[in-house]
């Protein structure tokens, strides 16, 4: 068995166990009360879908990047909704409810739009390579990866909800370790190719998360709990996804480093910020109880 198809069933386990933990956490009223904010979806899916992969498309244009490398940046850009942007939003003391909201919304969502995407823009940096995915067999995959595993959990919360509650923490723990897992497998099994990144990638790299934060906080609405949590939201792509269809579309390419690169950089540097706003709160005034979620505003508005 190669490094690459370990790597895809490892990931694969753990994004399917981390999407039915979410789902056992997130009571459907909640999410149902986020998701008729049609301005707060519009919002997040601007962000997401337009904003993110606009900026991604840019920079690897600037930075003249080789097409298998764009392929990888690209699967992260199409790909939001991670499960660790409400662990983070708790961290920066942002709005929960909104986060988690988010993360479920757009993941469910992506399971449509990617596929859609990639097949939009990956063209556009293809060169002389031919830059394809499968888009019957992606969509398979997430919905089978994230849809299904997620509305699992969405319904055991929903009619047993004793259930859920003892089946939680468990879940959690599973979850935690299956993702303690796969970051020592990768890096173990990758640490040479991340090592030979160039400097000038970081420099790239750090660029759009930068942007992606930019994205979030301009898309956020009202209140700084609110900008928080759509700005964790907004930069954090779903690795596990983006593994999965960077190992089964380009096995063995640099789309797969890249795909693991930024997956890494973007989930470190916003657990750094994470923690900064985090810091910067309890050192001032904190009033996060006052401030409604975004999908609690009467009437299903924003303001």
């Amino acid at each position: 068995m190669t490094i690459e198809r370990l790597t895809n069933i490892l990931v694969t386990v753990t994004l399917v166990e981390m999407m039915a933990a979410v789902g056992l956490g997130v009571p459907l009223a909640d999410l149902v009360r986020i998701a008729r904010n049609a301005r707060l979806v519009l919002q997040a899916a601007i962000a997401n879908y337009i904003a993110v992969p606009a900026v991604t498309v840019g920079l690897l244009l600037f930075f003249h990047a080789p097409p298998m490398v764009s392929a990888g940046f690209l699967i992260l850009a199409v790909c939001p909704g991670a499960p660790f942007g409400p662990p983070c939003t708790t961290i920066a003391r942002g709005n929960l409810a909104t986060s988690v909201g988010l993360m479920v919304v757009l993941a469910a969502s992506s399971a449509l739009v990617a596929p859609l995407l990639l097949r939009l823009l990956l063209p556009l940096l293809a060169g002389n390579e031919p830059l394809r995915v499968d888009a019957i067999k992606m969509v398979t995959t997430l919905l089978i990866t994230q849809l299904v595993p997620l509305c699992a959990g969405l319904a055991v919360r929903h009619w047993r909800p004793t259930l859920a509650d003892r089946l939680q923490k468990p879940a959690n723990r599973a979850s935690a370790l299956l993702n303690l897992a796969v970051v020592a497998f990768i890096l173990s099994t990758q640490f040479g190719l991340l090592a030979a990144i160039p400097p000038r990638a970081y420099a790239g790299m750090s660029a759009l998360l930068i942007a992606s934060w930019a994205a979030g906080w301009v898309f956020g609405g009202p209140g700084r709990q609110n900008r928080k949590a759509m700005s964790l939201t907004t930069s954090l792509r779903n690795v596990g996804v983006g593994l999965v269809i960077a190992t089964g579309s380009f096995p063995g390419t640099p789309a797969v480093t890249a795909t693991l690169a930024y997956g890494l950089c973007e989930i470190f540097g916003s657990l750094l910020l994470a923690l900064w706003w985090g810091h910067a709160a309890l050192r001032g005034p904190l009033d996060v109880k006052s401030e409604k979620p975004l999908g609690a505003a009467s009437g299903g508005s924003m303001s």
